[in-house]
């Protein structure tokens, strides 16, 4: 059974937004495994900053059908897609990191998701949870990933508790 990392990202009405998904998800999937919350800059536009958390879980489910769970519980959330600029303030942001040691880049489906070796609010709260977990494409650890990842850890603690 694939082991599958999303990251869950909120600019607007942080706290309840980011709860709502945590929930949705364990709805669907069961127990997760939550790295820390952390608060960071918006990257791309200028706006609100982020709160960003790293869930993982284990699931039978085709990539696919995990892809289109989290679009609808953006959409549950109030995201706003085709009328609203890319790079923009969102209620969510759900993204499929990893499933599994899969690797697949095509339509709706990128996985391991670039953003991993890009990104502090990504890399930080996968390598906290996921340490020794190895990129599929390049083989570093996540740990070795964000100790590279040196000088961009803008990452701020939130103390926000799950139910």
């Amino acid at each position: 059974m694939p082991r599958v990392f999303v990251s869950i990202g909120s600019n607007i009405a942080r706290e309840q937004n980011i709860r709502g998904a945590v929930r949705a998800l364990t709805q669907l999937y069961g127990p997760l495994t939550l790295s820390g919350v952390y608060e960071t800059e918006a990257v791309g536009f200028a706006g609100d900053r982020f709160y960003n958390v790293v869930a993982t879980f284990d699931s039978g489910a085709p990539v696919e059908a995990i892809h289109e769970e989290l679009v609808r519980i953006e959409n549950a959330h109030g995201r706003r897609r085709g009328d609203a600029p890319r790079f923009a303030a969102r209620t969510l942001d759900l993204d499929l990191l990893l499933y599994g040691d899969l690797i697949r880049h095509d339509g709706d489906i990128d996985v391991p998701r670039r953003e991993i070796g890009e990104h502090a609010y990504v890399l930080g709260p996968l390598a906290e949870i996921a340490p020794e977990l190895r990129h599929p494409e390049t083989g570093e650890t996540m740990e070795r990933m964000w100790k590279n990842l040196a000088g961009r850890r803008e990452l701020r603690p939130v103390d926000l508790a799950f139910d």
